[in-house]
């Protein structure tokens, strides 16, 4: 891996039924395939079901699921969290799933695509703020949100209006350029001085 390219983990929060996020996730497949500084790993968490009875000692079944995850995790340098906003939050999926680990996202960047009616799930990033700082990670101040997206959007995530497409292109370029100066940044120094929270 070249000095500047590092590992980008892309967390789709929802899964509810007839959900959108797989459709902003492809948006920023698109997005994230124009930089030559990122590897992306998808975590669906609609194909990852974890155990919602959290444990120091997980059986057989829990440990198997978190297996497919924790080391993905692990890996990555800069977070991306594709998240709607249900009931003026973020799901209970992406709860359960940060829960579950905490040296993971130690001195890690984190970045934040939302998505929900008037607010595009803003009130959801804000409340991934604290949380993600109580586990010493890094939250990117630009985030890309998507306001009643519903019908604006066709299935490969392409923008119908052209210009709107352009302005949330605009809007991720600005927040991936933040995300690859944290990413990179704080790797270099996790390697120079291990991180102790």
């Amino acid at each position: 891996m070249s000095e500047t390219r590092y590992r980008l983990a892309v967390v789709v929060a929802s899964t509810r039924e007839g959900r959108f996020g797989p459709t902003v996730a492809e948006w920023l497949a698109d997005q994230t395939a124009r930089r030559d500084d990122i590897d992306v790993d998808v975590i669906d968490l609609a194909e990852h079901p974890l155990p919602v009875s959290l444990s120091k000692d997980p059986g057989p079944e829990a440990a198997a699921a978190l297996a497919a995850v924790t080391p993905r995790l692990a890996a990555a340098d800069a977070f991306v969290v594709i998240t709607p906003e249900y009931n003026h939050s973020y799901p209970a999926s992406l709860k359960n799933l940060i829960d579950w680990h905490y040296t993971q996202w130690q001195a890690k960047p984190v970045a934040f695509v939302s998505y929900g009616g008037l607010s595009g799930g803003l009130r959801a990033v804000e409340h991934l703020r604290p949380v993600f700082a109580e586990l010493h990670a890094v939250t990117i101040r630009e985030t890309v949100s998507f306001h009643s997206p519903w019908g604006k959007l066709d299935a490969t995530g392409r923008h119908l209006d052209e210009e709107a497409g352009e302005l949330a292109a605009g809007a991720a370029k600005v927040m991936l350029d933040q995300l690859s100066w944290w990413a990179v940044s704080l790797r270099e120094a996790r390697a120079t001085r291990p991180y102790g929270a």
